[in-house]
């Protein structure tokens, strides 16, 4: 039988879908690209917005008229925070969260044999600890990601996430060190740390993220280590001196950020001020040569007056990010800022949605013309035209460069000559 994946949501969920295909693979079926040609086609979910829960009604509606012999398999974050809602999905023959993936195959199998739906849904307080997940191979990927950390602590007042994900659960080392020489003996010459809250990795059981990293970086075909996104006030001096160790650990972070005012992160139920988060920067830049900070910004968030747009607007400009994801504040019914006073209006939203990325684009343009005449490694990925190939460098600058031969998966040397708005274009070193 064939099977695919269509993936909603974030590079976690990347790697679970990868991981979801590795199991069935292991149990025969063949793994497609095309939903229209799978015998079963999942659907991981993602349920950060009331969009993406529309989303994710679209895209089962969407498989079912394209493919109406499938079995679509429901998965992911969107029937673990909402079991009730998921469960009414009829396009969906299989449903199920993310505590018990493991029940994927024999759920998948109950169904053909009867025809009946399946919903399987296990609430996080009833499933065991971090969920055993192991991936050596990424279809079409130069760099491999690894999920260390599931689950959140924080109950930030906007986001669903840790009734979806559960609480802090991370990786044991050895499961860590193992997938870590699988991927590197596959050559796969990055690897990438991610998690729901990766800075809270190791909490639970004795052990901190820069482990994690440490390990990481031991395989000495692993040229690089990058981390996702993180939350800032992990990173204390002493965290960032001991990474700026692991010389394999590439200077980007992308740090968290949410809002530029004071006001409105103690809405939000952030956990540091605009003051500790420039610190954290400042010393994250002293650090590391050339590093790269990039961010979320939310804007329209409820109650934030003009005055506090204003100080989050001038505070993204004195940072001067990278890159920055910009998006307008979407209630999430089920969280503390849904039912909060002062909900601001769209038209507002969608005017301070602009301005934030109008300036935001400035300081990345302002970024990459800073690269022009660095010769960087950068790690190449596919061919975007004819001779043209588009990669990173290790401060995650994209590149494109003209080469006659094939550069994907190689780590060459090449001199930034021009930045453009979205990229910078670059000549192979000889």
């Amino acid at each position: 039988m064939k099977v695919s994946v269509i993936t909603l949501g974030c590079k976690v969920n990347q790697y679970e879908s990868q991981a979801m295909l590795a199991q069935l693979a292991s149990a025969g079926f063949t793994v497609c690209d095309a939903a229209e040609e799978s015998d079963v086609v999942l659907i991981n979910s993602c349920t950060v917005t009331a969009m993406s829960d529309h989303k994710v009604r679209q895209t089962l509606h969407r498989a079912r008229r394209k493919n109406p012999d499938a079995v679509l398999v429901l998965t992911g974050c969107m029937p673990q925070a909402f079991p009730e809602a998921a469960a009414e999905l009829h396009d969906a023959d299989v449903v199920l969260g993310n505590s018990n993936r493991a029940s994927l195959l024999p759920d998948i199998m109950k169904y053909l044999s009867s025809r009946h739906r399946v919903v399987d849904i296990v609430p996080h307080d009833k499933a065991p600890g971090f969920e055993s997940m192991n991936v050596s191979s990424f279809f079409e990927r130069t760099r491999a990601f690894i999920k260390i950390e599931d689950g959140c602590n924080r109950f930030c007042s906007y986001c669903i996430i840790p009734y979806a994900r559960g609480r802090v659960r991370s990786k044991p080392m050895e499961e860590l060190k193992k997938e870590i020489a699988e991927i590197a003996a596959n050559g796969y010459r990055e690897i990438v740390l991610t998690g729901i809250n990766l800075s809270a990795y190791g909490q639970e059981i004795g052990l901190h993220l820069c482990d994690a990293v440490e390990a990481a970086c031991e395989p000495d075909s692993v040229a690089r280590v990058r981390l996702g996104s993180l939350e800032p006030e992990q990173l204390s001096e002493d965290v960032i001196a001991r990474l700026s160790r692991q010389k394999k650990l590439c200077a980007q972070f992308h740090l968290s950020l949410q809002s530029g005012s004071d006001a409105t992160l103690k809405r939000m139920n952030r956990h540091y001020s605009t003051e500790e988060y420039r610190t954290i920067v400042k010393n994250l830049r002293a650090a590391f040569d050339n590093t790269a900070i990039t961010t979320d910004i939310m804007v329209g968030f409820p109650g934030e007056t003009e005055e506090e747009f204003q100080e989050s607007l001038a505070f993204a400009k004195e940072i001067a990010f990278a890159k920055v994801h910009v998006f307008a504040y979407s209630r999430r019914p089920g969280t503390k800022a849904n039912d909060a006073p002062d909900q601001v209006t769209q038209a507002v939203k969608e005017q301070r949605s602009r301005l934030m990325i109008e300036a935001t684009q400035q300081t990345k343009e302002a970024f990459f013309k800073e690269q022009i005449g660095l010769t960087e490694p950068v790690l190449f990925e596919r061919e975007c035209d004819k001779n043209v190939y588009e990669g990173y460098t290790e401060n995650y600058t994209p590149v494109k460069a003209h080469s006659g031969r094939n550069l994907s998966g190689e780590i060459l040397s090449a001199r930034i000559t021009e930045a453009l708005t979205d990229c910078c274009l670059a000549e192979l070193e000889s």
